[in-house]
């Protein structure tokens, strides 16, 4: 077995090899893997590695480790760093490949001044944490160091029907709308005020990638931003987090979230408003199925008709 630094040059035999083991759950796209896993400046290059049969050049694994490497005025993470990915060819497991890989990753995380491991939660993530469907791997996590954080994260799905009509909610003094170009800086100073760090770090990365605007529904009362609702669909500038397996549906997938609302605002009605309106745009759009990512605010989301469709248990390592 060979050992050699994740490259970009493997990019089809890694998405191959990830669908061949995942795909039926969560079906990868070369776009995707090159926008999570190689355009990430975060991406840990001394710690993420691939494994190669040495007689056929096969690749068999390969591991995905971050560490928070951006010049920015804040840092996510606070001193842990991420394995975003480990996968193995079940064809080749029982041979400590899956060990090797993640000693490597681990010793690199360390070197590199991280004091604690997160499965998943990375910047460009893939997963919040282990699917549930793959038991065997939290076994393996645990067996490995890795504790059960006792937190469950969900994805929710709702369909609709295809002429289901989602009004946009009224809320008096306030108008709910779409995000347009010139509110950038707007947008911006209230999520830095209200939610500084991911959701903020998300918008600005957001910009980056040329947004205009439509991936966001705002509530503004007095001209001024209150609220806001990412959505997503396929014209989005960025494959974002709800719409990641979007090749397990036949017609376009749409997704809401994350949101907020300022504190000083809240118990008005406008969390149900804001998740409201970004339904009403997407619908608008004619997306029949929206996914919420990452939350566990089940309940919440069942009054606009969301269910669990994916779950993942949450694990970490101190170093």
């Amino acid at each position: 077995m060979r050992y050699l630094p994740l490259s970009q040059t493997k990019l089809t035999e890694i998405c191959e090899l990830w669908n061949k083991e995942l795909g039926t759950q969560f079906p990868m796209r070369e776009q995707l893997f090159e926008q999570n896993s190689f355009e990430d400046s975060n991406v840990l290059q001394d710690g993420s590695w691939m494994a190669v049969d040495e007689a056929s050049g096969k690749l068999i694994g390969f591991i995905v480790a971050k560490l928070w490497q951006e010049e920015r005025e804040f840092a996510l993470g606070a001193g842990a760093g991420w394995i975003q990915v480990l996968l193995v060819d079940r064809d080749y497991r029982g041979r400590g490949v899956g060990s090797e890989l993640l000693k490597r990753a681990e010793t690199a995380l360390k070197e590199h001044g991280a004091v604690k491991i997160l499965i998943g939660r990375d910047p460009w993530h893939y997963f919040p944490g282990v699917p549930t469907e793959y038991a065997d791997v939290s076994d393996w996590l645990e067996a490995k160091g890795y504790k059960n954080d006792e937190r469950l994260e969900n994805d929710l799905l709702a369909d609709y029907e295809e002429k289901e009509a989602i009004q946009l909610p009224e809320h008096e003094g306030v108008i709910y709308r779409l995000l347009e170009k010139e509110d950038k800086d707007g947008l911006l100073e209230f999520l830095h005020r209200c939610f500084p760090g991911r959701w903020e770090y998300e918008a600005m990365c957001y910009f980056e990638h040329g947004g205009t605007g439509r991936e966001f529904a705002v509530i503004e009362e007095e001209g001024r931003i209150i609220g806001f609702c990412r959505i997503n669909d396929g014209s989005s500038p960025v494959i974002a987090q709800n719409t990641y397996w979007a090749p397990l549906f036949e017609e376009e997938l749409g997704g809401v979230g994350p949101l907020g609302v300022d504190q000083t605002c809240q118990g008005r009605g406008f969390g149900l408003g804001i998740v409201q309106a970004g339904i009403h745009f997407l619908r608008e759009r004619g997306i029949r199925h929206i996914v919420i990512d990452w939350t566990t605010l089940v309940a919440f989301y069942e009054k606009h008709g969301y269910r669990v469709w994916k779950s993942y248990e949450s694990y970490s390592k101190a170093l």
